[in-house]
């Protein structure tokens, strides 16, 4: 199967795969080698650890191949090539719910990165029919995480589970209100990113299948 990519104006996201996840856990240099990206000098990206690399991984392996891209997705940077952090989704769609979560590295924080990551990975979502609201859940004191759910439409709704012993705080964005945002500039342009990279990917598959005709 291909890999599943997502192209921005900046970055490319990979859909985790079980060979990518064990390569995350065990073996960095292998990491970087599957990815095409230089090896990272730190890794995982915050709030990322052996338990939570352990979860995607059992997660990956129980799911269909159907399940691509509802899991963990890796964020290249692409220009200079380098991975600068991860960001995905909690497993498949729920009562039309999915979960989203977000980190990059603290070297390649405040770029804007994660804004970025968050909204081609929003639209990729909202693509499929099942999904009505994204939900996400963060540290009451990490403005950060929150500005970044707050520039891509998320509106805070309460408290959320108790993670590892900390309260977090839950926010939303349902199709109907992504649908209402005013466009701004970077989000345009992951859009429109999105478009030529299906229409790439299409163009692609339309090729490969008239040369299997023709042999």
């Amino acid at each position: 199967m291909d890999q599943l990519r997502l192209i921005t104006n900046r970055l490319a996201l990979v859909a985790a795969t079980v060979e990518l996840a064990q390569a995350e856990r065990s073996d960095l240099s292998a990491l970087a080698k599957l990815l095409s990206v230089p090896k990272p000098q730190s890794w995982p990206p915050p709030l990322n650890d052996e338990h939570s690399q352990q979860a995607f991984l059992a997660s990956l392996q129980k799911a269909a191949p159907h399940d691509a891209g509802w899991n963990l997705w890796f964020c290249i940077l692409r220009d200079p090539c380098v991975l600068v952090g991860n960001a995905g989704f909690k497993g498949m769609p729920r009562n039309g719910l999915v979960e989203i979560g977000y980190s990059m590295l603290e070297a390649q924080q405040r770029n804007g990165y994660c804004t970025e990551a968050v909204g081609a990975l929003l639209r990729w979502a909202f693509q499929h029919p099942a999904v009505h609201t994204v939900v996400a859940h963060t540290l009451p004191g990490l403005t950060p995480s929150i500005r970044v759910l707050e520039k891509c439409g998320f509106s805070f709704v309460g408290d959320g589970p108790i993670e590892d012993g900390m309260r977090t705080i839950r926010y939303e964005l349902t199709r109907g209100n992504l649908s209402q945002q005013r466009p701004n500039r970077r989000s345009c342009t992951v859009a429109s990113s999105w478009r030529w990279f299906v229409e790439a990917r299409d163009k692609e598959t339309t090729a490969k299948n008239k040369s299997r005709r023709a042999s």
